[in-house]
Formats: structure tokens, C-alpha cells, sequence
């Protein structure tokens, strides 16, 4: 059964982020040849995106462009506040990151350059930056994990203001350490306030709210009736799909009402940097992302929303142009270090 339908003056050192965020950091040639990030020609991308899903897509980009591409793989949040601290010295020469708010944080910071005019015009406005310095690549929509069997399908909340009610108490699970949860929060502080996300935050806490390092941890526990509810990216559940077969998936996806910051449609995304020493390099990779062929690779192998006009979703969830989140620019996300402190204030990270 298918689901149904100014960060450079408030970035908190690296080392907080270091520590409030997930994920390793690492160095490796895309082209499995073993060489450095000084390699004339290499493209250098510091990756928010996993080693898995990223180096078979740009060996793939190697394979029919010839050009080498090295990466150092990290936390997208880490990486965001690694390249504001390197700043003009930075060897990398891509951004390609899991969220709009870490983009806008180095675009804030003066570190994106602006995108070539068939890049900058290639996804909908609304999925790029409004002065053409960095775009998504793919599209992901937040949605509400549940458990057919604790929770009729017409039970399912259909806000995320709803999660906080008594009667949800310990049956909720999310994930406050991830990058998506905390692209979400930042989203509802900047459409609902910050007493009003606070609030919410506390009220998860006051309701014994489950905590999971990662989604697709909150996919498995709802699949398995050890949480009743959870908060994730709708991919999550097509990757499982996938592996067991939809049949054998007892978890299903709810969308939340339009408006509603658990709506929420973020992007990964990339930027040309700035400090760039292979800027025409990091673009000609942009521009192949957003190539129809490259996006049919994403739609198969993520199962994320494709961004570029003619390209076909993955079946069975509803058109992105049916989806409604927040009113506010995927840009307003960027005050990442607010949403860390904020999270660390009430002692969910």
C-alpha cells in the first residue's frame, strides 16, 4: 500500500556545531584514484550528502565529463561552518548540502557566488535563492510517519501542533540531532515565533517524546509499533519500500495540512563558492545535476522530487506542486546556530 497523499554574526564557533551535529568528516577521490584536493583539474565538493549516494553519482559525472572530482564528506551544518571559517583559504569549490538553511547560511556569509543564467533559471524560484547564488537540486517534503495499527489513518494529526497533546504522550518519535529536524524547526520559528516554537519543543518534552539519532531509525521503529507517530522526509519510506516491497511495509505517510510547519518542502541544494580556484569546473557540475538525465537518477536512486520542469516524481506521492508548507523563503532557514541553541536550551541535543 503506497502512502497516501545573518548567520555571520549569529554562527556559533565550529566546534559547537561540530558537536550538536551528526556525521563524520572525511576525504576521498570520486574517481577512486586516490588523489589530493590540490589535483589540477579536480573539482573540490565538501559534501553534506552521504559517501554512499554521492560517490557513484560523481564517478558517474567523471565517467561522461572527464573531469575529476574530489570530496570531503561531512555533517551539512558542519561543513557550512568549516568553509565560514576558512573563508578565501578554502580549497573547495562546490557546496552541495541536505537543506536550504545551510545554504543560506554561506550565501549570508558572502561565500556563494552567483550561478551562471541557465542554472539560476533551471528549478522554480521558489527552490532557489532570489539573487541566483545557489538552487536545489532535489526537493524532499517533511510528513508524519504512522502506525496503522495504533493510529486509524482518520486519527492521523494533521499539524505538528497536535503532537503535543497527552494523549500522544510517549508515542512520538524524532530525530533533534539531524538536519532535516532542525531545517523544520527553524521553519516553523521563522512562520510561528519562538515562543511559539519553543513551546512546542517543551511540550514534546513534557510528553516523554522518543529521540532517534537518524529518520530512517523513526521509519523503523513506527514500521514496528515502537512508536506510534514520527516525524521524517517522505524518501525515507520509499528506500525501505524499495528493499522489502511496499506490501511488506507496515508504516504509511500522512501530509500535514497546508501552512502547517510540518508541511514543510526543503531541498538539498548546491552553490559555486566563491573562494573557488575551479569555479567554471564546480559549475559545469551543477549544471549536469540539473541535467533531465541526472535528475531521472535522483528520482531512481533517492527517491527525492525532481526540480527541473519534465521530469516525473516518483510514483505514488503527490505532485510537489500540490504541496503547501509554511509561506516563507527556503533563504529564511539560515539561522541554523538560533535552532541549535534553542534545541540545547531545552535538552533535545
Amino acid at each position: 500500500m503506497l502512502p497516501h497523499a545573518r548567520l555571520p554574526m549569529l554562527l556559533l564557533p565550529a566546534a559547537v556545531l561540530l558537536a550538536a551535529c551528526s556525521g563524520g568528516d572525511a576525504s576521498s577521490s570520486a574517481n577512486g584514484d586516490g588523489t589530493s584536493a590540490s589535483s589540477a583539474g579536480a573539482v573540490v565538493v565538501y559534501s553534506g550528502r552521504s559517501e554512499d549516494l554521492v560517490e557513484p553519482l560523481l564517478t558517474k559525472f567523471t565517467a561522461e565529463t572527464g573531469i575529476p572530482v574530489e570530496v570531503r564528506y561531512g555533517d551539512t551544518a558542519e561543513l557550512a561552518a568549516q568553509l565560514i571559517e576558512e573563508g578565501e583559504a578554502s580549497p573547495a569549490d562546490l557546496y552541495f548540502g541536505q537543506d536550504a538553511g545551510a545554504l543560506g547560511a554561506l550565501d549570508a556569509a558572502g561565500l556563494c557566488a552567483t550561478l551562471p543564467d541557465g542554472v539560476a533559471s533551471a528549478v522554480p524560484a521558489r527552490y532557489r535563492s532570489a539573487d541566483d547564488t545557489w538552487t536545489g537540486i532535489t526537493g524532499r517534503a517533511r510528513v508524519i510517519a504512522y502506525d496503522p495499527r495504533q493510529v486509524p489513518e482518520a486519527d492521523v494529526p494533521t499539524s505538528v501542533f497536535e503532537l503535543t497533546d497527552p494523549k500522544w504522550r510517549g508515542m512520538v518519535a524524532i530525530a533533534p540531532t539531524n538536519g532535516s529536524f532542525q531545517a523544520f524547526v527553524t521553519a516553523m520559528r521563522v512562520s510561528q515565533g519562538d515562543d511559539t516554537t519553543r513551546d512546542w519543543l517543551q511540550g514534546l518534552v513534557d510528553n516523554d517524546v522518543q529521540t532517534f539519532e537518524k529518520n530512517s531509525l523513526i521509519r523503523d521503529a513506527v514500521d514496528t509499533g515502537g512508536a506510534a507517530l514520527g516525524l521524517i522526509n517522505h524518501y525515507y519510506w520509499y528506500q525501505k519500500a524499495a528493499e522489502i516491497g511496499a506490501d511488506n511495509m507496515n508504516v504509511q505517510l500522512a501530509f500535514a495540512k497546508p501552512g502547517d510547519p510540518g508541511a514543510l518542502v526543503n531541498i538539498a541544494g548546491a552553490c559555486v563558492l566563491s573562494p573557488s580556484d575551479n569555479a567554471a569546473g564546480a559549475a559545469e557540475l551543477l549544471t549536469w545535476m540539473l541535467d533531465p538525465s541526472t535528475q531521472e537518477w535522483f528520482v531512481n536512486e533517492t527517491w527525492e522530487y525532481p526540480l527541473v520542469e519534465g521530469v516525473a516524481a516518483p510514483s505514488g506521492i503527490p505532485p510537489l506542486a500540490d504541496l503547501q508548507g509554511p509561506d516563507i523563503a527556503l533563504a529564511e532557514l539560515e539561522d541554523l546556530p538560533g535552532t541549535l541553541a534553542m534545541l540545547q536550551d531545552i535538552g533535545l541535543t
